[in-house]
């Protein structure tokens, strides 16, 4: 498949002058591609510059006003991509939206751009945000009809849904650009901040998080395994799950006698960079982790579809200690709704009665290949 998907995230429904549109999104996840694209129909005098080109790094790091001011003049539109590699750059942006309100701002970023914390402050009230991710089922069934992504999921499920691995022909090549992913780009941001200094290190942990998908986590047995102390753990974590790697469920609990709430889960982003971090490119049929790769993938495309659509609100497991559970739990109108992950339906496969007893008008909902779409869709 050669020809490009169509993305959801529309540049032109959230630009307007006198404020900077902050594009962020894991490395490769498609954000130049997006830029590009809707650089060469806006219609707008357009600047497109690149944080990796050391002249534009020093300008916009500069904090000179009348230099900056001269490097917009007689443009509608500037665009800088890969942002995150120009120190304060938040300083030059407020520069340009403060005088120059005419003027259209788009600046994209992968995950340092965020925790180097380099526009947070200068930009405050001045600049809206977006998160691209890798593509969704909302946007690839603009492409195929829903008996066509049936047919096409285990490739999700084991590759997932980077572009480059999605448009990929073979198993070969989208195994390849999946080694390339995660040894080249995925931890580049990451292991260039903060004081990280191991890649073998973070590695290691991901494997650990990528074994336990789906499953409580202890921070003090990661931590003995990875020989770190607690808080380093902590903060490796927080800074993977920042850099669009993995993301984080809290257990919910209004009960906290019966119910679990001191460990968390993990999930990654992308099945495929979980496969690759412990090298499982099997297909389903010689696997024993398809309950684990669904309910990933589950989690995956609903917190995509959540960011997209405006579904706000917030996200947890439920599990007592007596051992009923539910995997995926959101909190959001003034509601609960739970949502099991099931790729196999049992006849047993029913709300656990203490989640109905606790929770008065809580819902409860299994996900299965069969309706999976009108969750994640």
């Amino acid at each position: 498949m050669t020809e490009l998907i169509e993305r959801f995230l529309k540049i032109d429904s959230f630009l307007a002058p006198g404020k900077a549109l902050i594009l962020y999104g894991p490395r490769r996840a498609g954000k130049t591609t997006l830029l590009k694209s809707y650089l060469d129909s806006c219609g707008l005098r357009y600047r497109l510059e690149t944080g990796d080109d050391v002249r534009i790094r020093n300008l916009l790091g500069s904090g000179d006003l009348k230099q900056i001011l001269a490097f917009a003049e007689g443009f509608e539109l500037v665009a800088i991509d890969e942002a995150q590699q120009i120190p304060d750059i938040g300083m030059g942006l407020k520069i340009l939206v403060d005088h120059l309100p005419a003027l259209r701002i788009i600046a994209t970023g992968s995950s340092s751009f965020d925790l180097a914390g380099a526009i947070g402050e200068p930009l405050t009230g001045r600049k809206r945000t977006l998160t691209l991710f890798p593509i969704s089922q909302m946007e690839l069934k603009w492409k195929f009809n829903s008996y066509d992504l049936r047919q096409r999921l285990e490739e999700y499920l084991v590759y997932g849904s980077y572009p480059e691995t999605v448009m990929a022909d073979g198993r070969k090549e989208k195994i390849e650009l999946l080694e390339e992913l995660v040894g080249s780009y995925l931890l580049k941001d990451v292991l260039a901040m903060d004081r990280i200094r191991s890649s073998r290190t973070l590695l290691d942990l991901l494997k650990l998080i990528a074994f336990q998908v789906g499953s409580e986590v202890s921070l003090n047995e990661l931590a003995n395994q990875v020989n770190l102390d607690v808080k380093t753990v902590s903060r490796y974590l927080d800074i993977l799950e920042k850099a669009f790697v993995i993301v984080r469920l809290g257990g919910f609990s209004r009960n906290l006698r019966n119910e679990v709430t001191s460990k968390a889960k993990y999930y990654f982003l992308d099945n495929g960079i979980r496969n690759a971090i412990i090298g499982q490119y099997n297909l389903l049929d010689s696997r024993n982790d398809i309950g684990a790769l669904w309910e990933n993938f589950i989690v995956a495309e609903r917190l995509k579809k959540r960011s997209y659509t405006g579904i706000y609100g917030n996200i947890y497991f439920w599990r007592t200690y007596d051992g009923k559970e539910i995997d995926y739990v959101e909190e959001r109108d003034g509601g609960l709704f739970g949502f099991e992950c099931k790729w196999t339906m049992k006849k047993k496969d029913k709300p656990p009665k203490k989640w109905l007893e606790s929770y008065p008008g809580a819902t409860f909902e299994l996900v299965t290949p069969d309706n999976y779409l009108n969750f994640v869709g």
